[in-house]
């Protein structure tokens, strides 16, 4: 059973660092621009490194979901790449958002690209995996036909 879901779960360690890392960088900002909790307003900079942060953590249950379900109804290396892609958008995201506002722009439709593909491979594999348990059909197989 492991080796059908390492590569997600090296995947999923790599997302929870990345998380991790945008803690961070709010926790410096609040050092660096004094503003203390529970306060989320300040300077602009300050601003928009929270509100990366924010929205990366909101995105992050549905990238897990996601992530896990194509991987192990679709294609888990399939489905690692994809989620590689994803935590680079997410990273772009963040480091463009921090510089400016509009930096962010080009890497949030990227992985918002990123999470519509593992959704219709994790729709498509669940699809599969009903058909051919309940009614016997191979849905891959009649595609290749």
């Amino acid at each position: 059973m492991l080796d059908q879901i390492h590569l997600l779960a090296a995947v999923t360690v790599l997302g929870v660092l990345e998380q991790a890392y945008f803690f961070l960088q709010v926790i410096y900002a609040r050092r660096v621009f004094s503003i203390s909790p529970p306060k989320i307003s300040g300077p602009p900079e300050f601003e928009r490194i929270f509100r990366a942060q924010v929205n990366s953590s909101e995105y992050f249950p549905i990238f897990l979901a996601l992530l896990w379900q194509a991987g192990l109804f679709f294609h888990q290396g399939l489905a690692a790449a994809l989620g590689l892609l994803y935590l680079y958008a997410r990273y772009c995201y963040f480091m463009g958002y921090r510089a400016s506002s509009s930096e962010r722009l080009t890497p949030i439709y990227f992985s918002t690209g990123v999470l519509w593909i593992l959704i219709a491979a994790s729709a498509l594999g669940i699809l599969h995996f009903f058909l051919s348990h309940y009614m016997g059909l191979n849905i891959f197989q009649l595609l290749k036909a």
